[in-house]
This record gives C-alpha cells, structure tokens and sequence, in this order.
C-alpha cells in the first residue's frame, strides 16, 4: 500500500473540520431562502425631468475711449475779436485753445451694444450753435444749444436674427455724411472742410441697416433733422445710404440721401421739403498714397423760388515714412438763394448771402506714437463776398449771435495743433 503524501492529508483533515462546522440547513440541492425584506438595499431613486440649464448670459465687454483736441493758430488778418470765421475746429486766433475733450465708452454684450461718448470745448459749442432752443413750462425744461453740447454720441443697438443680422440703432450719433467726422485723429487734416462744416454732423435717429454682403450694406434712418437733437417743426426727415467697400478694402464709397422739413415752424419760406445728395470716395492707390473726393447736390423749393447747393472736394494723402504725413485738400461750395421775382430773398441756408466760399489747406501729420498726433497746418479760404474778419472788424446788429460785421473776402491761417487719443 503507497503512502499518501503528507500535504493532501493535511488538507482532507482541514476539509473535514469545515463541513462539521457549518450549519446544516437542508439539502444541497435546496435553494437558499430569500433575505429578510429590512436587509434588502433600497430602490434606485426614480427618473425625473429636471429643466435644462439656462444659458450663460453673454459677458459685458466695455470699450473706454477718449480724445483730447488743442491747437494754436495765427490768423494773417489779425482780426481783433480773435476770431477766424466759418471754422468750427480751428476758429480762435492767437490763443492756445482746447478744442474738444472728449471722454466715454463702447459696450457690447451678444447682440445689444452701444456707445456714450461726452464732450466740452470750443468745437462742441460751435457745432451745437444751430441747435434748436426752445422754453420750458413749470413741468418741463427749457432746451436749446446748453443743454445738448455736452453730448457728442449716446445710442444703443441691437442687432437681431434676421438673415445676416438686421442692425437696429435708436440714439444721438454723427452724421454719415461726407469724409470727416468728429475726431482730427481719424481725419486728414487738422481743419475740416467747407462741406463738413455746412452740412448735418449729428442727428437723434432710429435706423436700421443691413449687410447684403462682407462688401455691400444699406442704411435708413427716420429722424428729426439737420443737426438737432429736438425737432424745430412737426415733420420728421429721412436719410438713407448705401455703402460699399471691396475685399481688398482699397476702395471705399458711398451713396447718401437726406430728406425732410428742415425750417423752423414759423420760418416765411413755409414747411417745402428739403432734398441733399451726397457721394464720396477713397481710394488707396499704393501704400503710401492715398486719394479721395466728395461731391454733393440739393434743393429746396420754398415761397420764394427754389434754393440749390453744389460743391466739391478732393483730398491726397501720402506717406513720407513711418510716422509723417502729408495732406492736401481743396474744396468749393457755391449756394443759391431762392428769389422772388419782387426781388425779395429767402434766408440762406449755409453763407450768409453770399455766393460761393472755397478753400486750399496743407497739413504736415508726425505721429510719434500710435496715439499722438501732432499737426502743422496752412490754411487759405476765399470768399465771394465779405464772410470773414480782418483788423478792426465794424460792430454788428448787437445781437448775441452776430455782433461783428464780417469785412473781408478772404484769410489765411497758420496752426500748430495736437491731439491724443486711447
């Protein structure tokens, strides 16, 4: 007989022990009884229909902007009330002058933006000297020129899903008429134009405006009128613009109309409809040439006949080397009085009477910086009639508006100005 190894004995043994100590519950082939109901684990928690998370709401970015605007000019007239005529951004002589201070913001948040931008200076309070003023009651306040020269732009838009996006603007903005606008940085010359100073440059409005394409948009807009942030009259005006600027951005033009009453309620010429066309143009010839051109046409039939303006403009930029600048400009405006066939004249409209005014200016730009501009500029603007001041200028009608008498046809201007921007 063999010997059984000494490792399965030890393990029969062990196996042997276990069966006596287990409990005997039945048979083998007997199944388990179920758990007590208290030891089972307790049902999963049932499905429920939690609402999707709300969406984010867009982040607010905010844009600060600024600009500040001061020059010195010297008038050859030398006129002694020191004042350089029909120039709403350079119109001091012989005094260093803050032209504008202008401080405010961009935000934008999805689809809702907008723009608050303040203003103190000289040019403010020339470009607002036409605005309309009228009094106030016991529950209501006066307005007029003082009460909106502090504002340069305040709008909100929202655009909204309609095929590309359908912009909506509700607000005060600058006019989108010509090659300039409100800040020197962002235009050519120092000194603006004889169109931009006698066309709108502000206006409250609602527009609408839609892109056609990334090269294509159109615009119209519903508003009060011409440079004025309440309405003389119960008629409201129209503007509408098509702009166009290719892939290549090398050229940029513009088709623009604004239409509307533009009298005071009481004025003699009657409530006629007023129409202005405007067209203008740049182009970046090379990299370091650049031209542009402005041409503009109206008419307003009134009591007395037909008033009708034209005028012109064209401009060249060009690059010296990095950091310098030179622009040149001319420009020609002639206007033409409605007339009765008694000889009796309407009011003009843009120069006082007379017939045509027109100007050359010349403008050195060095920027040492990115944000600094510092100007030299040559100015010489012609009259047909007497529109301007020269020496002893001879006492008007007294009045707050026109207390000198214009007595010369012409003058020439020499400025040295700065501006700083963020």
């Amino acid at each position: 007989m063999k010997r059984v190894p000494a490792v399965v004995s030890i393990f029969s043994a062990a196996a042997f022990f276990l069966t006596l100590a287990s409990p005997r519950t039945g048979r083998a082939d007997e199944p388990s009884p179920a758990p007590p109901e208290s030891a089972l684990p307790p049902d999963p928690t049932p499905l429920q229909d939690f609402p999707p998370p709300e969406p984010e709401a867009p982040a607010v970015k905010i844009t600060p902007m600024g600009y500040i605007e001061a020059y010195y000019a010297w008038n050859v007239n030398r006129p002694v009330n020191n004042i350089t005529n029909y120039r709403g951004f350079d119109n001091r002589h012989n005094t260093i002058t803050l032209s504008n201070a202008a401080l405010g913001a961009a935000f934008e948040s999805g689809p809702v933006s907008g723009k608050l931008m303040l203003q103190i200076g000289s040019q403010p309070s020339t470009a607002y000297a036409g605005e309309p003023s009228f009094p106030g009651a016991s529950a209501a306040n006066a307005t007029g020129p003082e009460l909106w020269k502090y504002l340069q732009e305040a709008y909100v838009t929202y655009k909204a899903p309609v095929g590309r996006g359908l912009t909506l603007k509700a607000g005060l903005e600058g006019a989108p008429f010509g090659l300039e606008t409100f800040a020197v940085h962002d235009n050519w010359n120092y000194s603006r134009s004889n169109l931009y100073f006698a066309m709108p440059t502000y206006y409250t409005s609602l527009r609408a405006t839609y892109a056609f394409c990334d090269c294509l948009q159109a615009s119209v807009a519903v508003l009060n009128g011409w440079s004025s942030v309440v309405d003389n009259n119960e008629a409201k005006s129209i503007e509408a613009h098509v702009r166009f600027t290719p892939r290549e951005k090398k050229l940029r033009a513009q088709l623009s109309y604004l239409g509307g009453v533009e009298r005071p309620s009481s004025a003699p010429e009657g409530q006629y409809w007023r129409h202005h066309f405007d067209a203008t143009g740049q182009l970046d010839l090379t990299t370091w040439l650049q031209l542009a051109a402005q041409a503009d046409y109206g008419f307003e039939p009134n009591r007395f006949g037909t008033a009708r303006w034209f005028a012109g403009a064209a401009a060249a930029r060009a690059k010296a080397f990095d950091g310098l600048f030179v622009a040149i400009r001319a420009d020609r405006f002639y206007e033409h009085q409605a007339t009765e066939v008694a000889g009796r004249m309407s009011t003009p409209l843009f120069w006082n009477g007379v017939e045509w005014v027109s100007s050359v200016t010349a403008t050195l730009d060095l920027r040492p910086h990115d944000n600094i501009s510092i100007r030299l500029e040559l100015r010489h603007d012609q009259a047909d009639g007497l529109l301007y001041f020269t020496g002893d200028t001879l006492t008007g009608d007294g009045s707050a508006k026109s207390p000198y008498l214009p007595n010369a046809r012409r003058q020439e201007t020499v400025l040295l100005g700065a501006t700083a921007w963020f």
